[in-house]
């Protein structure tokens, strides 16, 4: 006992033992918090972009363009694939905008990851897996093919058909359990690939045209619920099922706002004589 109350005594008088005993306290708290506790807080996982897109729209070239800086000849995928990729110089990623110019952070680049998933109907499940359990997603980028969504064309209906199943969960997410409220928002890039060719259309056409395809898509699907039966004695199952606004005539990208849902527009080319990617890359520094 009276070793203990001498050794009280020692650190509460003020004394050469006492002062290297406060110092080595004061240097191993931080040192403990930093390489125990926010390493085991998992802070240290990539942010990561999940790319998508109907077959043929350019998206694992896309890939490639912003893993290794040059499009790369690809084939269909079929399998996900995540590569680690970085900011480009001179695009400054929205957590960092704030640092000083001096700030050593400030000279290395930005990583994420970019997901690549299939675009072929049956593996789609890729991506759906994907929103539904997220990793640290920041958003999503939906690549379209500019040159084939003119009135009539196949391509628009399918890609129409996909882009509204990808909303339409990203709603639900909002609409769900308290679980699903609790998932970060994950804002969505429509990224209109193809611009360098004759027949692709502006960013603002190839607006239009997904938000006029997608209403004919949920009128359709709508009907096809009306005529089965369902929703006729439950009428919150047929609300699920219903993208943008309850009732509205035509869908708008805006409406998907009412449910925490970005949606934006923004063109540029993948392949040609020379990329145009500058636009994309800001969207995804905004969200880093």
């Amino acid at each position: 006992m009276s070793t203990i109350q001498d050794w009280a005594h020692a650190l509460m008088n003020p004394s050469p033992v006492g002062l290297i005993i406060a110092i080595l306290i004061a240097l191993t708290i931080p040192i403990f918090l930093h390489t125990v506790v926010f390493k085991a807080s998992g802070l240290t996982t990539l942010p990561s972009i999940l790319l998508l897109s109907p077959s043929g729209s350019g998206k694992t070239s896309l890939l490639t363009l912003f893993e290794r800086g040059t499009p790369a000849s690809t084939h269909t995928s079929q399998t996900p694939l995540a590569v680690e990729c970085s900011l480009p110089v001179g695009t400054t990623a929205s957590s960092d905008k704030y640092r000083s110019t001096h700030d050593p952070t400030s000279l290395t680049h930005k990583k994420f990851l970019l997901i690549d998933t299939p675009g072929h109907g049956k593996l789609r499940h890729h991506a759906q897996s994907s929103i539904t359990n997220p990793q640290n997603l920041k958003g999503l980028i939906f690549l379209v093919d500019s040159a084939t969504l003119s009135a009539g064309d196949e391509g628009l209906r399918q890609t129409a058909d996909y882009l509204h199943n990808i909303l339409l969960m990203l709603q639900k997410r909002s609409t769900g359990s308290k679980a699903a409220k609790a998932l970060k928002d994950i804002p969505v890039l429509i990224a209109a690939n193809k611009m360098d060719l004759f027949t692709a259309l502006p960013a603002a056409l190839v607006k239009s045209s997904l938000e006029a395809e997608i209403t004919k898509v949920r009128e359709a699907r709508s009907k096809g619920l009306l005529d089965s039966g369902i929703g006729m004695e439950d009428e919150g199952e047929e609300n699920d099922d219903w993208l943008g606004e309850m009732g509205s005539k035509e869908f708008r990208f805006k409406q998907m706002e009412e449910f925490d849902v970005s949606v934006e527009v923004l063109g540029g080319n993948v392949c040609g004589e020379e990329p145009k990617v500058d636009r994309w890359w800001q969207w995804i520094a905004e969200r880093l």
